[in-house]
């Protein structure tokens, strides 16, 4: 995995052994979305609600750090199935966060899909440093997408 940012952006590269249809599901469809993304007693969702289109409205709730609760909403701005899919981004948790977006860009060879998250549009470099969970977020998504 490899990271890289500005104030702007977050990048993260990962690799997943399993197609690119199976990985673009994974972070698709709400029942799948809600069994991976989190850690027992520290970021736990409980719940996933998606529209999937363009414009289509997506809400992801649950229990974080200090069983705070979270709750994350967006909309979907760029759906290319199963090669991108990028959606706005705005977390209950900063109270000074605005509406940034998440990108993912998936290339499938040979059974294994490159992916490529950029989570771009911070106001702030402090606002960007508080949204540094993606390199565990994408191991979820791995250990989830190679074990189904």
């Amino acid at each position: 995995m490899s990271t890289a940012g500005t104030i702007d952006a977050i990048v993260e590269q990962i690799t997943i052994e399993a197609s690119a249809e199976r990985v673009f599901e994974a972070l698709t469809d709400p029942a799948q979305r809600a069994k991976w993304w989190g850690l027992k007693e520290r970021f736990e969702t409980e719940r996933m609600e998606s529209d999937l289109r363009t414009g289509g409205r997506w809400t992801m709730s649950g229990i974080g750090m200090g069983g705070r609760p979270f709750e994350i909403h967006g909309v979907y701005r760029t759906i290319e199935r199963p090669r991108v899919l990028a959606f706005t981004w705005r977390p209950s948790w900063d109270e000074t966060a605005t509406e940034t977006l998440v990108r993912f860009d998936l290339e499938e060879r040979d059974g294994v899909t490159a992916v490529r998250l950029t989570h771009s549009g911070f106001a702030s470099q402090a606002s960007r440093d508080r949204h540094q969970g993606w390199p565990q977020i994408l191991s979820w998504l791995r250990g989830y997408a190679e074990k189904e």
